[in-house]
């Protein structure tokens, strides 16, 4: 098959310093067809992408899910690579990534960047966070992945064309992820290099700030997918505070202090603890009900198109 129909895809913003050599990185491993969606950057990223022969389209938003969401709505090829224009990732594993999407082998390729690293890639900070989100996910969506909130993936169209992105930063990685479990796409992790920033190119990504609406993102989407997960979590918060306010109700009483409006905290809170343990139940198997009625259909929906 033609490498004419795989478009490697390159959210940017002031990435001047490496944006040229990535271009010709993938060039030289035999892809031409390469799309830089810019942030509108304030160097001169968009005039040396246009330089190097890239398509350069103009992002109409902002932020980077805003921006891979528009390259999605653009992309007319039947597979896609996205990799980070900050040159980060090697454009040699492209075929490692791209390979199974073409034998038909997943929908959807994860560059798992942790399983070989340059030193000073990851500060101890980002490696931290990295595992208790990818713990967080397999929690939440039984799967578990090492790396999803690598920048490095591949699609095939059918995926591309699910996906219901609504995330405008830089959780739109991991809303990807949510996106292929939910819509039970065949999802693939493969090793990867990952490289230490240029230092002429400043990170757009806030560890804290970005890591807690990664975390955010996981949880709030988790309400449609696992119930019992975001309401079990509720509950939980729920019945601690009940114990920890009767305990002290409980020691007060001890010491010949009675607590009545406490007591009747606690017993409140231990009550609606359980009640979102029951409520989660209860909305687990209306998901899992309809989780099978769609997938059902999407058989019936395949089936007519063979």
């Amino acid at each position: 098959m033609s490498n004419e129909n795989v478009c490697i895809l390159l959210p940017t913003l002031n990435e001047e310093a490496t944006i040229g050599q990535v271009i010709r990185d993938f060039r030289s491993e035999g892809f031409d067809n390469i799309l830089v969606i810019d942030g509108n950057s304030k160097d001169s990223t968009r005039e040396i992408a246009v330089a190097e022969g890239a398509r350069v389209v103009l992002q109409t938003g902002k932020g980077k899910g805003q921006a891979i969401k528009q390259a999605f709505d653009l992309i007319g090829e039947d597979y896609v690579v996205m990799a980070d224009g900050d040159g980060t990732n090697l454009a040699k594993d492209v075929h490692a990534v791209l390979d199974p999407v073409l034998e038909g082998r997943a929908d959807h390729v994860m560059g798992n960047r942790l399983v070989d690293y340059e030193k000073g890639a990851f500060t101890r900070l980002n490696l931290v966070g990295n595992k208790i989100i990818n713990k967080m996910f397999g929690l939440a969506y039984g799967v578990w992945l090492e790396d999803i909130l690598t920048g490095y993936r591949a699609f095939n169209r059918k995926a591309i064309k699910s996906f219901e992105l609504k995330k405008s930063g830089f959780e739109v990685e991991s809303e990807i992820t949510i996106e292929s479990v939910k819509k039970d796409l065949r999802i693939m992790e493969v090793p990867t290099t990952y490289l230490a920033r240029d230092s002429k190119g400043a990170t757009k990504l806030s560890p804290l700030r970005d890591g807690f609406r990664i975390g955010s993102t996981i949880y709030k989407m988790a309400k449609l997918h696992n119930p019992m997960f975001y309401f079990g979590i509720i509950g939980g918060l729920f019945i601690i505070s009940g114990l920890m306010v009767g305990t002290f109700v409980v020691i007060e009483w001890f010491q010949g202090v009675t607590r009545i409006p406490m007591t009747i905290l606690t017993t409140l809170l231990i009550i609606a603890g359980f009640q979102m343990f029951v409520f989660g139940m209860l909305s687990d198997l209306v998901v899992s009900l309809h989780r099978e009625n769609m997938r059902l259909l999407r058989k019936i929906h395949e089936g007519k198109k063979e």
